[in-house]
């Protein structure tokens, strides 16, 4: 059975918005929440003339190369943790011959 969603405060920049999220989900959304106050205020003094939106695109734009240069070097350690793997097999396989 689907949990039902409940609106969550959250504020960022001084501004509170209410999300929908289901209670397995909330910790996660305020610690998103945290995290994207915390950077737009790291920017936003070297911003000062930036508007709320551009200064959110730049958070956002920032945030998923940051996520995608993590996706790629998850992928390279999962490679390397497969030939590492492989040869702990061939080592074994060779052995107990």
């Amino acid at each position: 059975m689907n949990t039902p969603a409940e609106a969550v405060a959250v504020r960022i920049l001084d501004r509170e918005f209410l999300i929908a999220c289901t209670p397995d989900d909330r910790a996660g959304l305020v610690a998103a929440a945290q995290h994207l106050d915390a950077r737009l205020r790291e920017m936003r003094p070297a911003m000062r003339t930036a508007t709320l939106e551009r200064l959110a695109m730049l958070a956002a734009l920032n945030t998923s190369h940051e996520l995608l240069a993590e996706r790629a070097r998850n992928a390279r350690l999962v490679e390397q943790i497969k030939a590492l793997d492989a040869r702990l097999e061939h080592a074994f396989a060779a052995s107990i011959q």
